[in-house]
């Protein structure tokens, strides 16, 4: 049998394209060899390439899992408080706290499905929010509208404070936002900006405490600090003679820090080489963006970009996921690093 002719096989497939460099089907990820606008697109499918030939009307979303809940921005918010950013939407865009439908594609995005139909809750609710008034008085509103709800009013006090957070920091206290008001709203942003300060501050405390020790140990060892200044000069001068023969390049960046993530459920969304050896990496991660800096050869965490009490150092690009994940379903994420 002549295997080639599976190779260069051309397959043609319906899928939507949300950016990026990649394509999901049902079964795999395929890489996408120009960039289109996000939509539905009819692709040619070689191998592991696809390649976007033409728009194309949705197709196979009645097989797909249903997801309901209700508008917050362009984030579905559903059960257990948790908003998830909807993909390809509408170019009218539904209105605040409407209840809406989508559906889960193969990689775990939310495609928008649909508007569903509205009740009094809907409307009631969207005065309240227009008068500033809490939801306490409301009564036959579902948990996921009270979330958006929260989640709407926490988003007027962060114009006004200016004081940024993500859904998933806030989703411990969202539902008593909703219940209590504009008042709360504030409160809970206030109290993100003082864990923010004092983990800041717990982190400058760490890097004068290392400093001080570095210090100590270089005056004590001084001979020995200059054998290992000198080895490290060397290790540098061989990386960089590799790099100018093309190994070691930072071309791998990407892939490793790409594969990294992939494993643990997190999508690669940028990177960038800093000073000293370390990379900025920017990922999405259960429906949140993250921007941590890490190790650039050994992927061991420099700075999460969340608060993990100064244990960053402990956990690598591939584990940093799951101890986000953590975070999040216990109601204790603090993001550091906003873009």
């Amino acid at each position: 049998m002549d295997y080639r002719k599976f190779l260069g096989k051309v397959e043609s497939a319906v899928l939507p394209y949300l950016g990026g460099g990649t394509v999901d089907t049902a079964s795999r990820r395929l890489r996408v060899t120009s960039p289109v606008a996000p939509g539905w697109w009819r692709f040619e499918v070689k191998g592991r390439e696809a390649t976007a030939r033409e728009p194309a009307s949705p197709k196979g979303l009645d097989r797909l899992p249903r997801v309901r809940g209700h508008m917050w921005g362009a984030r579905l918010v559903r059960d257990g408080a948790v908003a998830e950013p909807l993909e390809l939407m509408p170019e009218e865009e539904p209105a605040v706290l409407a209840p809406v439908s989508a559906r889960r594609w193969h990689d775990g995005s939310l495609l928008f499905d649909g508007v569903d139909f509205e009740g009094e809750a809907e409307d009631q609710a969207r005065r309240a929010l227009e008068e500033g008034q809490p939801l306490s008085t409301v009564k036959g509103v579902s948990a996921p509208l009270r979330a958006a709800y929260g989640y709407a009013l926490l988003e007027s006090a962060s114009r006004t404070l200016d004081i940024r957070f993500a859904p998933a920091e806030t989703r411990g206290r969202v539902l008593r936002v909703a219940e209590q008001g504009r008042v709360e709203a504030e409160s809970c942003l206030r109290a993100l900006v003082a864990e923010r300060e004092a983990h800041r501050r717990a982190l400058a405390a760490r890097l004068l405490t290392a400093s001080v020790q570095a210090q100590a140990a270089q005056t004590a060892e001084a001979a020995r600090a200059r054998a290992v200044e000198l080895a490290e000069r060397a290790r540098r001068q061989v990386e960089f003679t590799g790099a100018r023969h093309g190994r070691g390049t930072p071309v791998g960046d990407h892939s490793r820090a790409e594969v990294a993530l992939q494993g643990a459920g997190a999508r690669l969304l940028n990177h960038r080489r800093m000073g000293g050896h370390q990379l900025e990496v920017t990922f999405a991660f259960m429906g949140e963006r993250f921007i941590s800096v890490v190790d650039a050869n050994t992927l061991q965490v420099v700075d999460a970009g969340v608060c993990l009490a100064g244990a960053d150092s402990e956990v690598t690009l591939e584990s940093l996921p799951s101890v986000i994940r953590e975070a999040i379903d216990t109601d204790v994420l603090v993001i550091t690093r906003h873009a």
